[in-house]
């Protein structure tokens, strides 16, 4: 099968075995042959391959991988049913600076870990009420949801916290934790301390007393 056959995917972000069928016009075609061409141009570079079925072209990542929504919408094309929190939106905040944090998300799903060439993608399990504190964007065609400034600490806090530590009252959570949350306007602080009284979490109830204490001062 020649190369040519992968122009139409150029400018898409994703395209799969179907696609390809269907491209061809051809349904006489085996899956296998297909998969047999895929592996050949995966091995040349040609092809990423970002879960099993799901491809993209290289030409395409290229083109794309600077794009500040690029990752967010490779997310939702791994797992649709899901949204960007916890490090890597604080991150792009501001609230986190140091270091460089894998693609991190929350669904109701199964908590996984998803590998592929464009790095490690995560997604934690979390109870349906708190599957909120999201909006949802679009590119290139593809949805993709990405939690609010409070949410992400939120949700950051409520994965990464567990034990006797966030009730010490010597505790200084945003200093322990390096977070620059100074600029969390009062209508981000009243929305994170909405999603604690909505877990009905005694830790988190904790959290935000600290964090009142220490940070978010009258």
């Amino acid at each position: 099968m020649k190369l040519s056959v992968l122009s139409p995917f150029y400018e898409i972000p994703y395209f799969t075995i179907e696609a390809i069928r269907q491209l061809l016009g051809e349904q006489s075609i085996a899956a296998g042959t297909i998969q047999t061409a895929l592996y050949r141009w995966m091995k040349s570079g040609q092809v990423i391959q970002l879960k099993k079925g799901v491809y993209m072209t290289r030409q395409f990542y290229d083109l794309h991988r600077a794009d500040l929504d690029f990752l967010p919408a490779v997310n939702a094309i791994l797992l649709p049913q899901s949204y960007i929190s916890l490090e890597y939106v604080l991150q792009r905040r501001g609230v986190l600076t140091e270091v460089t944090y894998p693609i991190s998300s929350v669904t109701t799903k199964h908590t996984r870990v998803i590998d592929n060439e464009l790095g490690a993608f995560t997604f934690r399990n979390i109870k349906p009420e708190l599957y909120t504190g999201f909006e949802i964007s679009e590119y290139l065609g593809i949805s993709f949801a990405q939690a609010s400034s409070a949410k992400a600490l939120f949700d950051y806090l409520f994965f990464r916290l567990k034990g006797e530590k966030v009730i010490a009252s010597k505790f200084d959570l945003s200093e322990d934790l390096r977070l620059n949350l100074e600029d969390f306007s009062p209508k981000e602080r009243e929305a994170f301390s909405s999603f604690v009284e909505l877990s009905k979490s005694r830790r988190m109830d904790h959290i935000l007393v600290n964090l009142r204490k220490t940070i978010w001062r009258p």
